[in-house]
């Protein structure tokens, strides 16, 4: 992981076939989308997956890190990390681990805001989520 933080959510997630690119690899887009499922799966275990009312998370930055090559068949495990909490946001990190040997194939960043759609602003981050981060 790049960057400490508080381990807060484990998923594994198959492979798929139609993962892989043209090389024979999975494309650079599949590690968002697990990136993303992690966090979705993540949020949705504390019941704060979607918007509540007008209120909810959205990213406002992403990154990723490629390790090592990807290739199908494979069951990953990502770990998903609370990091830093400041007044309106949340890092989050990620690492996609192979689920049988535990090499790790990338890293991930993303940055949550909690959002009040109707208002078009950032509000402060949930108490419940604050306390998973780093202050």
């Amino acid at each position: 992981m790049s960057e400490p933080g508080n381990l807060v959510h484990t998923i594994q997630i198959p492979l798929r076939w139609a993962d892989q690119d043209a090389n024979g690899h999975a494309n650079n887009t599949v590690y968002f989308r697990l990136f993303e499922e992690a966090r979705v799966t993540w949020l949705a275990s504390e019941n704060m997956g979607r918007k509540t009312g007008d209120i909810g998370p959205i990213i406002v930055t992403t990154s990723a890190t490629f390790l090592k090559e990807l290739n199908y068949p494979a069951t990953l495990e990502v770990k998903t990390y609370a990091g830093k909490v400041g007044n309106t946001s949340l890092e989050t990190w990620h690492d996609v681990v192979d689920a049988t040997t535990g090499a790790k194939y990338a890293e991930g960043y993303a940055k949550i805001v909690w959002f009040d759609y109707s208002k078009r602003t950032s509000v402060p981050v949930p108490d419940k989520l604050r306390a998973k981060g780093i202050a």
